[in-house]
């Protein structure tokens, strides 16, 4: 290939291939997290036990007393406890973790 047939190719491939980039640019820097985020939430929202602590969208912080479905009975305060949709729940505070199932450690300053 000459020079010359070299400028034509990209002449008229050039919107082709700037696609392509913009494609792949999009796919790796929104698409991927999005879809890593959204896997990494419904992983979250699967494993919720009873005892979790956790905060709802609306910003309600409860432990969860029972798992239905799609319906959790949250702990908000004695004696208050409420219905939520899981999908509402937006952060597990115990990481996965029951507070049962939480070994009790002693720290230093509490050993003295």
């Amino acid at each position: 290939m000459n020079l010359e047939q070299l400028q034509t190719f990209f002449a008229a491939y050039s919107p082709i291939i700037m696609l392509v980039v913009m494609y792949l640019a999009f796919h790796f820097f929104l698409i991927r997290p999005q879809k890593a985020e959204k896997a990494r939430r419904e992983d979250m929202l699967q494993h919720l036990h009873k005892g979790n602590k956790v905060m709802t969208v609306g910003g309600i912080y409860g432990e969860i007393l029972e798992l239905k479905d799609n319906v959790i009975d949250l702990k908000v305060a004695e004696q208050v406890v409420i219905q939520v949709a899981r999908a509402s729940i937006s952060v597990n505070l115990t990481q996965g973790n029951s507070v049962k199932d939480e070994p009790t450690e002693k720290t230093s300053s509490e050993e003295q």
